[in-house]
């Protein structure tokens, strides 16, 4: 039996090339040191005392800085390549993170979110165009999964002394992931080839992909892409829910401490780098992708759900909710990559990766801006239930969404 369940492990972590595992080395560190986003509400309402709208607003802030990012980062990848990027984003994030945690005037701490997200975001369809390109049709979704496992191992590592460090002083979250930055551009810099090294027909076709000659150059002409980003839209504003505004939830009406609440989204991170990429390589060749995906919104829709059960202890209900989201995080998002940078080419991956990131941009505007507002108006519960509703919607929606363009 043990030696059943190592084999396992060691096929699905076979055949990955060497720069998908520096790339997940990348991401294991950049995640580790992923101390300000998820606390910036908190550090909003508790450091600087402000209201929950206004913490909604910053959060929006750093969504609309994130959508110029996304929409100008596939422009930059595509002409200077997806390691230039990289480089460039994260030396010039490690500084803002820097700054933006030394300033108490509101307005400028406004300003500085949206020039920070701008920057900071450039880097994720940078790094999903490199992985893709690094990738073989046939490990794309691996690839992927592992790349995910290092940002889940380094979130479940990181998140909870974000935790303690919230607890002792904010201030001590943007010196750590700006230094983190910093280190992340260097290691880039030294130890990730040059584009020149990248194969040409790198993952170009996946399960569930059009076959190449159905493919538009431009993401915006591909007219299924339009349809299925629509919906990994909406699901994804209600899944990023569980990092902006979850988080207030366990402080103001559970009352949960800041440690304990860097434990619970910690377990997130330890759920997926145990089990997705096992998972993934036992999933990947029995359905189709969009079997997944459906089944990733339902269970999302239940771990909303579970926040409002009644007759729980607070930590059970917290538990519950964050083992069911991230089940269905690990079912939905490894297959939503197949399916976006399946359709992709060489010439126009850099293109696909940063519509799929504007979709994430998009959702961290809408996502934590009007979760706000439903807060102050209706309060928590409603939230959660309109969450769960959504992302019954959006598997409805995936379900009848034609496969054809």
């Amino acid at each position: 039996m043990i030696r059943r369940i190592a084999h396992s492990y060691r096929s699905s972590f076979s055949g990955l090339s060497k720069e998908t595992w520096l790339l997940s080395v990348v991401m294991l560190i950049n995640r580790a040191s992923t101390m300000v986003v998820p606390f910036m509400s908190m550090y909003v309402t508790q450091s600087q005392h402000r209201s929950i709208a206004q913490a909604g607003l910053v959060i929006t802030l750093f969504g609309v800085g994130s959508v110029i990012g996304s929409a100008t980062g596939g422009y930059f990848i595509d002409k200077a390549g997806f390691r230039s990027v990289q480089i460039v984003a994260t030396l010039a994030g490690g500084l803002l993170f820097m700054l933006i945690g030394q300033v108490n005037n509101f307005t400028a701490f406004c300003l500085l979110t949206v020039a920070l997200s701008f920057v900071a975001e450039a880097f994720r369809p940078a790094n999903y165009a490199a992985v893709s390109a690094y990738s073989t049709p046939e490990n794309l979704t691996r690839s992927y999964s592992l790349n995910r496992l290092a940002m889940n191992l380094g979130w479940g590592l990181g998140i909870p002394i974000a935790g303690f460090l919230a607890s002792v002083n904010y201030h001590l979250l943007f010196w750590v992931e700006g230094c983190a930055y910093l280190i992340i551009g260097i290691f880039i810099l030294l130890f990730l080839p040059a584009a020149a090294g990248v194969p040409k027909e790198a993952g170009v076709l996946q399960t569930g992909a059009l076959p190449p000659e159905r493919k538009s150059n431009s993401p915006w002409k591909d007219v299924f892409l339009l349809r299925f980003l629509g919906i990994v839209t909406l699901y994804t504003t209600c899944f990023l829910l569980m990092f902006r505004l979850v988080p207030v939830y366990w402080k103001e009406q559970l009352h949960i401490g800041e440690s304990r609440i860097g434990l619970l989204l910690g377990l997130n991170g330890i759920i997926i780098a145990l089990f997705e990429m096992v998972l993934v390589r036992y999933w990947e060749s029995r359905r189709t992708n969009m079997y997944y995906i459906i089944a990733g919104a339902v269970l999302t829709a239940l771990g909303f759900a579970a926040l409002v059960v009644p007759a729980l202890s607070t930590l059970s209900i917290a538990t519950l909710a964050v083992v069911l989201l991230t089940i269905g995080e690990m079912l939905a998002f490894p297959f939503i990559n197949t399916v976006i940078m399946g359709r992709a080419k060489p010439e126009n991956r850099g293109k696909y990766a940063a519509a799929y990131a504007l979709s994430w941009s998009v959702a961290q505007i809408a996502g934590p801006g009007g979760g706000a507002l439903v807060i102050e108006r209706w309060g928590y519960g409603a939230l959660w239930m309109i969450l769960a509703l959504l992302c019954l919607a959006c598997a409805l929606t995936f379900r009848i969404l034609p496969e054809k363009a």
